[in-house]
C-alpha cells in the first residue's frame, strides 16, 4: 500500500470493500499512509480510517502548520498516535496482534537513507512507533528514535515495496497506488532550498535528491510484472487532485468512494487472481 497522506483515502476505499468481501491475505505492507491506513486491515476494522479523517479533517491537530510550529509535526504525534487510536477511534490492537496476516512497515533510517522494513509483532507501544515512523514526512515531522536509531518515512525510500514482498515468497500480489498509471516524479524543484534544510541529515537529504529516480523505477518494474500477470494493480485512473493536508470531509469522501468503485469494478477479477 503506497503512502501519499491524505491520497491514502483512495486506499481505505480499496481496502474497506476488500474486508466487506471477506477477501483475506497472508501478509500486508504499508509506507507511511499505508502504514497508518493499511493496519486496519489487519485488525479487520473497516470504515475506521474513513470515519476518523473525516470527524477530525478540521481539528488543527490532524495536520496543519499551526501544530507544526507548536510541536515540531503537522500530524500532532501525541494527538494522532496516542488520543486517536487509543481513546478517541480505538485501534483494537488485540485483534490485530491475534490476526495470523503478517504486517510489515517501512521507515527510512536517517543515518544511512536505507529502507527498514519492520514487521509488527509486538509489543503494542512498539508497532505503534514504527507506524508513526513510517509516517514521519521530512521536514514536516520529527525523526522518530526506535532502539537509538532514528527514523523517518517510509516513502523516502522505497515507496511501493513490491520488490520486498516478493522476497518473502509471496505469489500473488495485490498492489495499491495512490498515482495513476502514467504518473512519474520530477526532480524536485528548488532541491537546493529543501537540501538546506536537511544538512544534519545527509543521507537523508542524498536519498529526498534521488526519489524521483527510484520511485520511477519502481513503477516501472511495478509495470513490468503487471504486464506478466504476476502482480494485480488497483490504481485510480486519473489524479486524484486531493491536498496532502485535506481538511474537507466531503473530498475525503470523495476520494474514498472512488476508491470502492474502482476495487468493485474490479473485484470478480480480484477474486479470480487470488484463486
Amino acid at each position: 500500500m503506497e503512502g501519499g497522506a491524505m491520497r491514502g483515502m483512495f486506499t481505505c476505499g480499496v481496502t474497506d470493500l476488500l474486508m466487506e468481501e471477506g477477501i483475506c491475505f497472508d501478509g500486508a505492507i504499508g509506507v507511511s499512509a499505508g502504514a497508518t491506513f493499511g493496519c486496519n486491515i489487519k485488525s479487520n476494522q473497516q470504515g475506521r480510517a474513513r470515519r476518523y479523517c473525516k470527524k477530525y479533517s478540521k481539528d488543527k491537530r490532524f495536520g496543519s502548520f499551526s501544530s507544526w510550529r507548536k510541536t515540531g509535526d503537522v500530524y500532532d504525534v501525541d494527538f494522532c498516535y496516542h488520543q486517536l487510536p487509543e481513546v478517541l477511534d480505538p485501534w483494537d490492537y488485540q485483534a490485530f496482534h491475534e490476526n495470523p496476516m503478517d504486517f510489515w512497515v517501512v521507515a527510512t533510517e536517517t543515518e544511512s537513507g536505507k529502507a527498514c522494513y519492520q514487521k509488527l509483532q509486538g509489543p503494542y507501544e512498539k508497532d505503534l512507533l514504527w507506524i508513526t515512523a513510517s509516517a514521519s514526512m521530512p521536514l514536516a515531522s520529527r525523526p522518530i528514535e526506535i532502539e537509538g536509531k532514528k527514523y523517518l518515512d517510509g516513502g523516502i525510500s522505497d515507496s511501493i515495496p513490491l520488490k520486498f514482498m516478493e522476497d518473502q515468497g509471496f505469489e500473488k500480489i495485490v498492489v495499491i497506488e495512490t498515482q495513476p498509471k502514467g504518473y512519474r516524479k520530477k526532480p524536485q524543484k528548488f532541491f537546493w532550498v529543501i537540501g538546506g534544510f536537511l544538512k544534519k541529515m545527509p543521507a537523508i537529504r542524498e536519498a529526498m535528491k534521488e526519489r524521483y529516480f527510484v520511485y520511477n523505477k519502481e513503477k516501472e518494474y511495478i509495470l513490468s510484472q503487471e504486464k506478466e500477470g504476476k502482480v494485480l494493480v488497483i490504481r485510480p485512473e486519473k489524479a486524484l487532485g486531493i491536498s496532502r493536508m485535506e481538511h474537507d470531509p466531503l473530498e475525503l469522501e470523495r476520494v474514498y468512494q472512488e476508491g470502492r468503485q474502482v476495487a468493485k469494478a474490479r473485484l470478480k477479477e480480484i477474486k479470480n487472481y487470488l484463486q
